[in-house]
């Protein structure tokens, strides 16, 4: 009797520790179908019921972006109860095809079950100000910012903008004190009540010899001949040396820019003072080194005159002197180097340190 009763404890002990719960969702993905942007959210409820056979408890959801809010049934849910999952959607800054994931966790059996949330979304139109965002009087141009990227020192590159008249009366757009490097013409000439056009920019990268890296422009803007305060059109490139025609051969006898180190600490210093600092490098290639352009990132530091050719082996340097001003706490500024190294045109190096303030001590 004994042992009967002994086996029948050890099959109700054993059947405890299988009881667990299980979720089961009628289904783990939604399809929205195809929706509007400008429609608002979008909610899908996925529903589910613990099949198992102790209480189930979902510890959090957590939808994959910020694009997708949730909510959950938070209290435990018994065998053979029911539940849900709520999914938001905005979809809102979506114009295609889209498929985001909600993770659910669980005390269940894989811990983690993933439900898809999926659609189509159809762009709302956009209304003039947001297609033109930069308004010069009655026209409005796509940006105030006309930017030509990278730009090699040999070349000759186009770049275009739309803009629209948005006025009742013709307009037309001139652009005074251009520099020599930058040429801009608006296409048609003048432009009807409503009419598009186009500004075409030209920047001849030859014809800004002295500049390096990235170099801007403000260009002053006239409106039916009437010039526009206080509105600037902004132009920009990145200028970077040419080296596509060089030849395998050239490439083999490049100079090489060895630095001993792109950052130096200036330590601590108090407000008001100023750091020397060095970066020493070794030309380790088999031919000149020149360097370009030195520039620094702010006008807290100014840069001490170096030499400019570096024979091969020989060692050079880039000294710079910064000024703590104001500043204070941790320190980081950069200098930016532009050499005839192909492999390293442009350098940045760091500058670190602590300014302290009043009262401090810089031991």
């Amino acid at each position: 009797m004994k042992k009967v009763l002994s086996v029948f404890m050890l099959l109700f002990l054993v059947a405890g520790l299988a009881a667990q719960p299980r979720l089961n969702f009628a289904s783990t993905r939604h399809d929205y179908g195809t929706i509007n942007e400008g429609d608002g959210r979008k909610e899908a409820v996925f529903s589910f019921t613990n099949t198992g056979d102790s209480v189930l408890v979902i510890t959090r959801v957590q939808p994959a972006c910020g694009c997708t809010a949730s909510d959950y049934t938070k209290s435990p849910v018994p065998p053979g109860g029911k539940g849900f999952v709520t999914a938001l959607f905005d979809p809102r800054g979506y114009n295609s095809r889209f498929a985001k994931s909600i993770s659910v966790y669980s005390n269940a059996k894989p811990a983690v079950t993933v439900l898809i949330i999926e659609g189509q979304v159809v762009p709302r139109e956009k209304s003039v100000e947001e297609l033109y965002t930069f308004a010069v009087g009655p026209v409005r141009f796509e940006s105030n910012h006309l930017a030509f990227t990278t730009t090699k020192k040999t070349e000759k590159k186009i770049r275009v903008m739309p803009l629209i008249n948005t006025s009742k009366e013709p307009a037309t757009i001139e652009f005074e004190g251009l520099p020599a490097h930058l040429s801009l013409k608006v296409s048609p000439a003048t432009i009807k009540p409503g009419e598009k056009g186009l500004i075409e920019g030209t920047y001849d990268a030859k014809l800004n010899p002295g500049a390096w890296g990235n170099v801007n422009d403000l260009v002053r803007l006239k409106v039916n001949g009437q010039s526009v305060p206080n509105i600037y059109l902004y132009v920009s490139a990145n200028l970077v040396e040419d080296f596509s025609e060089l030849t395998s051969q050239q490439l083999a006898i490049a100079p090489v820019l060895k630095l001993d180190s792109n950052t130096v600490n200036f330590g601590k210093i108090e407000q008001n003072a100023t750091a020397d600092v060095e970066f020493l490098f070794t030309n380790q290639g088999k031919s000149d080194l020149v360097i370009r352009h030195v520039k620094s990132g702010c006008g807290c530091t100014a840069l001490m005159p170096t030499e400019n050719v570096i024979k091969p082996g020989a060692r050079g340097s880039i000294k710079a002197k910064f000024s703590s001003g104001g500043y204070k706490g941790q320190i980081y500024k950069n200098i930016f180097v532009y050499t005839n190294d192909p492999k390293n045109s442009e350098v940045m190096l760091m500058i670190k340190g602590e300014v302290l303030v009043e009262g401090e001590t810089t031991k």
